[in-house]
């Protein structure tokens, strides 16, 4: 049993007790580091932050990001702590969420350490039955997060603690699931605990994450955010959000506002009135956001060309696959190769890029379908120079949907927390997609990437005969794309070639390079 919890069992439910005295004991919040350039301050700990707050806690936010020495900062921040609360998703991240959590209850074993977060909260039993967890919270964990606290510091039982899994004689005990509270109903993230200086000068762009909503009402068979939101869309007021956003980044000075929702567009009206918001306040920052294509469909040229007017410079769209057949296995009956098109016109007019995000290997998708994909994806980066692709292997989740064919298939789900560490995004895991499968698909995804490039590269060069090069390598490309036929694939390898002499010449005589390399 772990010191931690032997103290607040057995005592009558914290939720029926009389409100505690104001206390200001010290709750410590960590997101762990993850693989690549760090994206903001972590917007879901600040979140939490801001509830405990209100309430008279002491909070301290370590970013594993930016925080060289993360694990010096724990050891030191816990030290008088009431609690040590870690924040982690699927993959990598789970490395240091361990170490931070097995380092805690070395120096102070009786310190309760909580898991939560959307890794915990879809497997919440798995992640208790590690020694160094003593409590998960389940979904949205603002209100748990606080109850918690509040009966750990006055030594009460945590049965009455919705939302709430922990541990009762080395067992796991799940409570009720919390009714969700409308954001509007939660105070804005504490984002004047993080340090916007660190993150640009650990090569980030001085970014704003922002949350307007949670949740989407679809259901594509692959997403954890239909297990993890039910399909609610739950969203902050438009006046709200240009409120905030703008008075952030006059406070701030920031240069780019990133919305974190799952599907922004889900309510259009609201989507444009918040763009004339920003439009009207006279505050400029470019902002980006995620959608699905269908909605941006639904959309008036006028209204689009208004959120560009209004900073609007990137919409990342989950399109997945330019199969309809695929399409349909992933439970995607709203995505349409059509609305593909239409939504990339409506973009470019409107001066904003997009990015469509491609699954690639998913359960039942054959030859055939990859090469329907990869033609349509050819078609739109030749018609239009404003869309980037950003392909990947499909990544198996836990709790999504799928996994009953994934089972099929014969790929088994990690029976431990540290099993799911190795789930990175574009990690090959799947059983049907390995050797030469595996490697037909990583080419398929460079050779897409090479034909964006080079569409875009023949529009903007001014020398013919630049042109007349770019386009004898697009040709064959495009044939290799549609046909599936991977072997030699000499128009990667000139490019690769050129790219790299383009490089040299560069480096070697201070010229620019003359033209996009991206």
């Amino acid at each position: 049993m772990l010191g931690g919890l032997v103290r607040i069992q057995g005592a009558g439910p914290c939720a029926h007790e009389q409100p505690a005295p104001v206390k200001r004991k010290k709750v410590v919040l960590l997101l762990p580091p993850y693989s690549g350039p760090p994206l903001g301050p972590p917007v879901g700990l600040l979140a939490l932050a801001a509830v405990l707050r209100d309430a008279a806690y002491s909070v301290t936010v370590i970013d594993g990001a930016v925080t060289p020495g993360y694990l010096r900062k724990v050891e030191h921040e816990t030290a008088g702590a009431l609690c040590f609360g870690v924040s982690l998703l699927t993959g990598p991240m789970i490395d240091g969420a361990v170490a931070a959590a097995r380092q805690v209850k070395r120096l102070r074993p009786d310190l309760p350490v909580i898991f939560g977060g959307w890794h915990p909260s879809l497997l919440p039993e798995q992640t208790l039955r590690e020694p160094f967890v003593d409590i998960v919270v389940r979904n949205q964990g603002e209100k748990t997060l606080l109850e918690i606290t509040d009966c750990l510091e006055r030594g009460l039982s945590l049965d009455g603690v919705a939302g709430c899994s922990f541990k009762r004689d080395g067992r796991p005990v799940s409570n009720a699931d919390r009714p969700v509270l409308r954001l509007g109903a939660l105070p804005a993230p504490a984002y004047d605990l993080s340090d916007f200086d660190a993150y640009e000068q650990a090569g980030a762009k001085r970014t704003l994450p922002y949350a307007t909503s949670v949740g989407c009402p679809y259901a594509c068979s692959y997403c954890t955010d239909t297990v993890f939101y039910k399909r609610r869309f739950n969203a902050l007021p438009a006046e709200r959000v240009v409120s905030e956003v703008t008075r952030l980044v006059q406070a701030h000075n920031i240069r780019e506002v990133s919305l974190l929702d799952s599907n922004f567009l889900v309510d259009t009206g609201r989507a444009v009135t918040i763009a004339r918001g920003f439009l009207a306040s006279g505050v400029r920052f470019s902002w980006t956001f995620q959608a699905s294509t269908d909605l941006l469909c639904r959309m008036s040229d006028e209204d689009v060309a208004l959120m560009g007017r209004s900073g609007l410079r990137h919409i990342g769209f989950g399109t997945e696959s330019g199969s309809a057949e695929v399409l349909s296995l992933m439970n995607k009956p709203h995505q349409t190769v059509p609305d593909m098109f239409e939504s990339a016109r409506k973009a470019r007019q409107a001066g904003i890029r997009v990015t469509f995000n491609l699954i690639f290997g998913f359960p039942g998708e054959t030859e055939k379908h990859r090469s329907e994909t990869l033609g349509v994806m050819a078609d739109i980066a030749a018609r239009f120079d404003n869309v980037s692709f950003s392909p990947n292997l499909f990544t198996p989740y836990p709790g999504i949907p799928v996994w009953p064919e994934l089972e099929k298939h014969g790929l088994q789900q990690p029976d431990s927390l540290e099993g799911w560490r190795d789930l990175a995004l574009g990690a090959n895991v799947l059983p049907w997609m390995r050797g030469e499968p595996e490697r037909n698909v990583r080419r398929s995804m460079s050779l897409l990437l090479l034909a964006s490039k080079l569409a875009k590269q023949v529009r903007r060069t001014n020398s013919p005969a630049r042109r007349l090069w770019l386009r004898s390598l697009q040709k064959p490309l495009d044939w290799r794309l549609r046909r599936q036929f991977f072997h030699w694939p000499v128009e990667l390898w000139l490019y690769q070639l050129q790219q790299r002499v383009a490089m040299r010449r560069s480096l070697l005589t201070g010229r620019a390079l003359g033209y996009s390399m991206d």
